[in-house]
This record gives structure tokens, C-alpha cells and sequence, in this order.
């Protein structure tokens, strides 16, 4: 009887075999559903690489808000100088927002960055069946949700995969990619390759609840937050003990207001509701501060106080 091969382990001549077929292979318009932080840094980071994107969003207000908010950040980079404003007008000028999710059609590859819903993903997947055609590629944006559940409501399981990228898009060099249960070789392989010339290094993941990257994190930001709530320490103190003692460019806490407190809170329960161990059961007081309204940064007080910039005040 052949031995079982261990979970994850590929053939790795067969793999070698598709990177060379889809060596010259490139993705050169792309279509992003949901302009909103991910969405945009999605877009900019793939603009900034030459590649066209069609930016999707439900609404003119919402996708005007978005194109602000996009122009304000690059404003920001050239001010950093990290930019010149010719490298802004170019990524700009590849980046075409529309209201009508009729025009993905005509792109290659298609991301749903929408909130992490996961029946508003389902009804967004199985409306774009019926819209692109049977090559494309889909990819979920997600940081929890199932890429075989989402995949399942898809007529191209195998031609179905996830990518986790961390915010700040441009600036974090990782992204996950997240293999569903029928998701082919041939699809992870030209994926793999649009993430490295996004210059992401792509981490290899087979889909299991928070994959690597949440499910670490969320894990400590909650182990910080009962700490606070337990009197051991200021949350000042927590997150200086946290930066100097293991070199972490940013405390937990801060890092949870960075995210949105109403993020990690629902990232947290879908963890906990999908593993059931109580290290993701949110912090009684991470539901306080969300129901007092008080997310983070975005709101400009959580753990922390910030100013309209999102430069901490206390």
C-alpha cells in the first residue's frame, strides 16, 4: 500500500512544470469589487505595477468617496516623498471606477474585497457566474471566510482562491494565499505570481479557520485586551512591554485600534465560533468599547486617543 502523503505536500515536479508554462503569462486587467480600505490599497498596488484596474463600487457616493480617499493617500506619499506626482497621475490614470458590475467582464482576473460577509460574497460569486466568462479567475479578499464554501457557489471551483493581504496593501510585503479544497495547481501557480509582481512574498495556505496571519494575531490582541481589563497593566504599558521586550514595531493595542475594533471583535468570533477555543472569545472589554462606538483610529478613540490625522493624542 503507497503511504499517505502529508497534508499540503505537492507534487513538485508538476508544479516546477506550470511555472515555466505560465512564466510569460500576466494578468493585465484586473477587476476589484469593494473600494474601501482594501480595495483601494489593492487597487494601488497593482496600478503602481502597470496593470489596469477596474474598481467596483455599489453606489457614486461610496465610489466618490473612495477615489478621494485614494487621491488623499497618494497625496500623502508624495508628501513622505515616496512618490513623485507623475508616479500618482500614472497610477490614477489605471484605475477606472464604475458603479456597473456588467464591466468585469472584460477583465482577467476578478477580487472581491467587500466586507467579510460571507452571504454577500456568496450572492456577489454567483452573480459574477453568470457575467465573465468560464477562464477567469476569482479571488475573495478575506481574512476568516471559507474559500471551499465560497468557491462551492461558483460554476470554476478549480479557477477559485483566496488572497489575505495585510493593510497597509502597498506597504506590507506579505500576502497569504489560500488554497480551497478543489482550488488546481494551475491556479495557485499564476496567483502565486500576480502576488510576487505586486512585490508580495506569498506565503502558501491551505484553507483552515484564520489561516496563519489572524489566527496568531487575533490570539494575542485578545490575550492583551484581558490583561488590561485585569488590572495587570496600563495599556501604555502593555504596549511598551510588547515593542521593546520582543521588537515589535507597534504594540497590540494600538495595532487593534489601527485595525478597527469592530473588525477584530467580528474576526474574533468567527474564530471562536469555527475552532471553539476560548482564546478567541473576545474580551469583554473589546464588546464595551464597540458598543460605545469607540473602533479605533477610524473613530479617533479606542484603546487609544487620536487626532483627525490618526496620530495618537493619549
Amino acid at each position: 500500500m503507497d503511504e499517505q502523503k502529508p497534508f499540503g505536500l505537492h507534487d513538485l515536479e508538476a508544479i516546477s512544470a506550470i511555472e515555466k508554462e505560465v512564466e510569460l503569462e500576466e494578468f493585465n486587467l484586473i477587476a476589484i469589487i469593494g473600494a474601501g480600505t482594501m480595495g483601494q490599497g489593492i487597487a494601488q498596488a497593482a496600478a503602481a505595477k502597470g496593470i489596469e484596474v477596474v474598481l467596483v463600487e455599489k453606489d457614486r457616493p461610496s465610489l466618490k468617496r473612495a477615489m478621494t480617499n485614494l487621491n488623499d493617500t497618494l497625496d500623502r506619499e508624495i508628501e513622505r516623498w515616496a512618490m513623485t506626482e507623475s508616479d500618482k497621475r500614472a497610477i490614477l490614470a489605471r484605475i477606472e471606477g464604475t458603479t456597473n458590475l456588467e464591466e468585469v467582464e472584460k477583465c482577467d482576473l476578478i477580487i472581491s474585497a467587500i466586507s467579510e460577509d460571507l452571504n454577500a460574497k456568496k450572492e456577489l460569486f454567483s452573480r459574477l457566474d453568470t457575467i465573465c466568462p468560464p477562464e477567469t479567475i476569482y479571488i475573495t479578499n478575506t481574512s476568516t471566510l471559507s474559500v471551499t464554501e465560497l468557491a462551492n457557489t461558483t460554476q470554476r471551483e478549480d479557477k477559485f482562491i483566496g488572497l489575505h493581504f495585510l493593510n497597509p496593501v502597498p506597504k506590507v510585503p506579505l500576502v497569504e494565499v489560500v488554497r480551497g479544497l478543489k482550488t488546481s495547481d494551475h491556479t495557485f501557480v499564476k496567483i502565486k505570481k500576480f502576488a510576487e509582481k505586486l512585490d508580495k512574498t506569498a506565503v502558501e495556505v491551505f484553507e483552515y479557520p484564520g489561516y496563519v496571519t489572524t489566527r496568531v494575531i487575533i490570539a494575542m490582541l485578545n490575550e492583551a485586551m484581558y490583561i488590561l481589563m485585569e488590572g495587570v497593566a496600563s495599556a501604555d504599558g502593555i504596549d511598551q512591554a510588547m515593542k521593546l521586550g520582543f521588537n515589535f514595531p507597534i504594540g497590540p493595542l494600538a495595532l487593534a485600534d489601527q485595525m478597527g475594533l469592530d473588525e477584530v471583535m467580528a474576526w474574533m468570533e468567527s474564530l471562536f465560533r469555527d475552532l471553539g477555543d476560548l482564546k478567541y472569545r473576545p474580551c469583554p472589554l473589546l464588546r464595551k468599547l464597540v458598543r460605545a462606538g469607540h473602533l479605533g483610529v477610524k473613530t479617533r478613540r479606542g484603546f487609544f486617543v487620536y487626532d483627525e490625522s490618526g496620530k495618537r493624542i493619549r
